[in-house]
C-alpha cells in the first residue's frame, strides 16, 4: 500500500491499481487500516469523503481478491467459448459477435457454453465489460431470450391476442 499526495496505489495477488481522490478529503495509514478523513462538513467534502472511502474499498478488496461477475446466455442455439482471450458469442445474428481480450479482465465459461463470468480486479471494468457484452443481444421481454445477468429478473410480457 502506497499512499501519496492525491493517489493511493496497492499491490496484492490480484494485481496492482492506483486510485485517485480529489484534496477535500484525506488519506491516511495507520497501523493496518486507511482512515479517510475530511476537514470541512460541507456538502462538497461529504461526497467526497464517501467516494474516496468507497474507492479505496474496491481498490483493497479487487487486488486482494477480485470482482465477479456470473451471466447466461438463454435461448435455442446461443453458445458462448472463449477464443484468443475474448469471447465469441453467437446469439442468432448472421454472424458470431468477438469481444476482445480486456487488460486486467478473465472469462470463464462453464457448463453447456451457456454460463460465463467475467472477472478482474477492478470494479468499475468488470461492470463495464459485463455491460459491453449484454448489450449485444440484451434479453427481450416476450421469450426472455438473450444475455443476461444470473441474478437478473426479465418481466415477461403476455404475447399477441386474437380479438373478435
Amino acid at each position: 500500500m502506497k499512499i501519496s499526495k492525491n493517489m493511493v496505489e496497492a499491490k496484492g495477488p490480484k494485481g496492482v491499481d492506483s486510485v485517485e481522490y480529489q484534496t477535500l478529503v484525506k488519506v491516511e495509514q495507520i497501523g493496518n487500516e486507511i482512515i479517510v478523513t475530511r476537514d470541512s462538513d460541507e456538502k462538497d467534502a461529504r461526497a467526497a469523503h464517501g467516494l474516496t472511502r468507497a474507492l479505496v474499498n474496491n481498490l483493497i478488496n479487487g487486488v486482494a481478491t477480485g470482482f465477479k461477475r456470473d451471466m447466461e446466455v438463454v435461448g435455442t442455439g446461443y453458445t458462448v467459448s472463449v477464443e484468443r482471450d475474448g469471447l465469441l458469442i453467437n446469439v442468432g445474428f448472421s454472424h458470431p459477435v468477438y469481444i476482445g481480450a480486456v487488460d486486467g479482465i478473465t472469462y470463464d465459461v462453464e457448463k453447456g457454453n451457456t454460463s460465463f463470468s467475467v472477472s478482474g480486479f477492478n470494479k468499475y471494468m468488470v461492470g463495464q465489460v459485463s455491460a459491453k457484452i449484454r448489450s449485444v443481444r440484451p434479453p427481450e421481454p416476450f421469450k426472455g431470450k438473450g444475455i443476461r445477468y444470473k441474478d437478473e429478473h426479465v418481466r415477461r410480457k403476455a404475447g399477441k391476442t386474437v380479438g373478435k
